[in-house]
């Protein structure tokens, strides 16, 4: 069984995942910032961190990379076609945001089929629309899908960033995440969680056609 700990962080409130194995080894997913309740929810629950897995680059995703590689001496594990955006700090200068980026990803999940943590594996699956080298983090297990700033309820990634495609997009909603099964739990970048029977069904971007 997998234990999932949801934290909202960063200026966004995005959400940050704490994925653990029953032995207490634990994935990272997307920690947008605050270090240090990163740090906390380790040191409480007792739990060592493996890996910091992204699913994608934008600077709410990537905040606190730099301070948690540092503090836990971690790899980072990244899709290579998000590497120019993670270098100029996730695009987070726009909105005067900027912070310490650190090293490049020691992991490229370009051609990796899997990632395993611990005992816990995840299934990398290649979902760009939203950036250029979006990846989501599937757990067949656990029956957890990790969909970054893909999928949400209700919702789908917005498309008008720069490597934005609305047609990319929806190609990898469907053949990347609705061929998934129903009772998959839905863990995305913002909002509640949800199922992908539930945004099969209600989603209105995926209802329309």
């Amino acid at each position: 069984p997998m234990d999932i700990l949801t934290l909202p962080l960063g200026p966004l409130g995005t959400n940050c995942y704490i994925a653990t194995d029953t032995a207490g080894t634990a994935a990272i997913i997307d920690p947008g910032g605050d270090a240090e309740v990163v740090l906390q929810a380790l040191a409480t629950k007792g739990w060592r961190a493996g890996h910091i897995l992204l699913t994608h680059a934008h600077f709410d995703h990537i905040g606190a990379v730099a301070e948690l590689r540092s503090a836990l001496n971690v790899p980072v594990a990244l899709h290579s076609l998000d590497l120019p955006l993670y270098r100029s700090g996730g695009g987070g200068r726009k909105y005067g945001l900027t912070f310490e980026v650190g090293p490049d990803p020691e992991v490229a999940l370009d051609d990796v089929g899997t990632i395993t943590i611990g005992a816990m594996t995840f299934e990398v699956r290649f979902v760009p629309g939203h950036t250029l080298g979006h990846v989501a983090f599937y757990a067949p297990e656990a029956g957890a899908l990790f969909s970054g700033d893909v999928l949400f309820e209700d919702g789908i990634g917005r498309t008008d960033l720069p490597g934005g495609s609305y047609e990319r997009l929806m190609l990898s909603i469907r053949d990347q995440l609705l061929t998934l099964p129903d009772a998959t739990v839905v863990y995305p970048g913002h909002g509640p969680a949800t199922t992908i029977g539930r945004e099969r069904q209600l989603n209105p971007f995926l209802a329309a056609d």
